[in-house]
C-alpha cells in the first residue's frame, strides 16, 4: 500500500517512516511542508495519504488545505489527519470536503500502533476512522440542535461509534447488545436525522459526519 506523509517534525516523521514499513506500507515520499505535500500527492497519487494538519511555512493549516487540494486534482484521494488537538474547524472542513475516504486522529494515538495501523488500511478501503475525542466534541457542539437532542444516550452511543468506523457488529460487542437492535438505533438514528438509509456503511457514517458538520 503506497503512502504519501506529510509532518515536518523530523524525529516523529522518521519514526513514522520506520512504523509503516514495518507493516509493509510503501512510504513513497515523506515531506515537510505544505507546498512538498501537494506536489507529492498529485504526483504519486497514492492509496492514502497521512497529513499533518499544521505544515510550514505559516503552521496554520497547511497540510488540510493540501489534502484538499490534492483532491480537486485526486479526485476520491483518502486522507488521514493527525492533530496535536481536537480542532473543530479543521475537523468540520475536511468533512464537509466530502471527496473521499477521511480520518482525523489524534497524535497520541500513534503510540498505539495496531490502533493506528488499523485506522490507515480503513481510510485506504474506502472507510472512516475518527478519534473518539473528536467525535465527542463534534456531538457536543451540536447538542443543541434539535434534531441531535431527540437521540436517546444509546442512540448518541452507537452514532458514535459509527463515525469511529466501527461495523454494526462491533458495536453490537462493543455494547453488549445483539446486531438486530444495533440496526434498530441506527434506523432511529437516520430517521430522527432525516437521513436516508444505505446498506453500505461507510456512506452511511460519511452521511452522519456531513450531517454533524452542519450543526
Amino acid at each position: 500500500m503506497r503512502v504519501v506523509l506529510g509532518e515536518d517534525l523530523v524525529l516523529l516523521r522518521d519514526g513514522l517512516i520506520r512504523l509503516l514499513e514495518a507493516y509493509d506500507f510503501d512510504v513513497v515520499e515523506a515531506v515537510d511542508s505544505g507546498p512538498a505535500l501537494l506536489k507529492a500527492l498529485v504526483d504519486h497519487r497514492p492509496d492514502v495519504a497521512v497529513v499533518d494538519v499544521r505544515l510550514p511555512p505559516t503552521f496554520t493549516d497547511e497540510g488540510l488545505r493540501a489534502a484538499i487540494g490534492a483532491r480537486k486534482q485526486v479526485p476520491g484521494l483518502p486522507i488521514l489527519v493527525l492533530s496535536q488537538y481536537v480542532e473543530q474547524l479543521y475537523a468540520r472542513e475536511l468533512l464537509s470536503d466530502r471527496g473521499g475516504a477521511v480520518g482525523y486522529l489524534l497524535k497520541d494515538r500513534v503510540s498505539d500502533v495496531k490502533q493506528f495501523v488499523a485506522a490507515i488500511r480503513r481510510v485506504a478501503a474506502g472507510g472512516t476512522a475518527m478519534d473518539p475525542e473528536v467525535i465527542t466534541q463534534l456531538l457536543a457542539r451540536g447538542a443543541r440542535d434539535r434534531p441531535l437532542a431527540t437521540l436517546t444516550p444509546r442512540e448518541r452511543e452507537v452514532l458514535s461509534l459509527m463515525a469511529e468506523g466501527r461495523s454494526n457488529g462491533a458495536i453490537a460487542a462493543r455494547l453488549f447488545v445483539t446486531e438486530k437492535a444495533v440496526g434498530k438505533h441506527i434506523a432511529n438514528i437516520f430517521g430522527k436525522l432525516d437521513l436516508p438509509l444505505s446498506e453500505d456503511d461507510n456512506r452511511r457514517v460519511l452521511a452522519v459526519l456531513a450531517y454533524l458538520d452542519r450543526v
